[in-house]
This record gives structure tokens, C-alpha cells and sequence, in this order.
């Protein structure tokens, strides 16, 4: 044989050899499979927690949480700030709905300490500014000093 043949000879078997390793290496994709989580179902809550979540949200983007901590006898406001801070991107109606859905309880102990303390009906605070006046003259029968 020459050696243009033998060239030749190489040459087709590095091409067969070639073919060969293609069809040994086949690489299979699996088809995708999408999955999505099914969408967040929120309990059902009263109107007044509602209010008084949607209160305590803007007390707490107003830094104003003085009287608040008054009435936080088991840390509840610890669980619920720290709520807050991780999901401050929510808007605030939206805010309501999801902190109301993890924090109901401890919104509830605050309002039942409220309740205890000053009397106050907390069914029949229907709206932010019953809550917004009630703040008020709370903060209202502290006495001030200038010492």
C-alpha cells in the first residue's frame, strides 16, 4: 500500500470511529415538567382585626409604637415587627392580609390586653381613626416631665 492509501485507509476509519462514539454518546433531555404552587388560601378574619392590623402597620412605619408596647404582655410585637420587616415590600392593604395570616393571635392578645386595660370594645372599633383616637387619648394621659 502506499502511504496516500494508507492516508486514506486513517482517514476512514477516524470517520467511522467518529460515527461510532456519536451514536454511543446520545444524550436524552427529559421533557420538562412544570409544577406551581397553588395559590395561598387566607383565612377569613373579622373586620376589627383587620382595622386594627391596617392601624398597627402605619404605627409602625411612623416609628410609633411607644403606647403599643404598653399593652404587649408575651413579646407578641417582637413576632409581628419582625413580620413586618421581612415583608415591607408588600403594600399596605396587602400587608394586612398576609400579617393577619401568620400574627391573627398575637394582633388578638394586644387587642385583649387593650381591652382589659381601658375597656375599650374592640368589635366596635370599625375604622382606622376609632383606633387613631383612641391612640391619641392614651398618649394624651401621659404625663410629661422635663427632667
Amino acid at each position: 500500500m502506499t502511504e496516500k492509501e494508507n492516508n486514506s485507509k486513517e482517514k476512514d476509519n477516524e470517520k467511522e470511529q467518529e460515527k461510532k462514539d456519536k451514536e454511543e454518546i446520545k444524550v436524552v433531555m427529559p421533557d420538562a415538567e412544570w409544577t406551581t404552587m397553588p395559590e395561598e388560601e387566607f383565612k377569613e378574619q373579622p373586620d376589627y382585626l383587620k382595622v386594627f392590623a391596617d392601624f398597627y402597620i402605619a404605627q409602625f412605619n411612623q416609628r410609633d409604637l411607644e403606647i403599643m408596647n404598653l399593652y404587649d404582655t408575651n413579646s407578641n410585637m417582637v413576632d409581628i415587627n419582625h413580620y413586618l420587616l421581612n415583608n415591607i415590600k408588600f403594600t399596605r392593604k396587602e400587608l394586612v392580609k398576609h400579617v393577619l395570616q401568620y400574627h391573627a393571635q398575637n394582633f388578638q392578645s394586644i387587642i385583649d390586653e387593650i381591652a382589659t386595660k381601658d375597656g375599650v370594645d374592640a368589635e366596635k372599633m370599625t375604622s382606622y381613626k376609632d383606633w387613631n383616637n383612641w391612640y391619641e387619648e392614651r398618649r394624651s394621659k401621659i404625663s410629661t416631665s422635663l427632667s
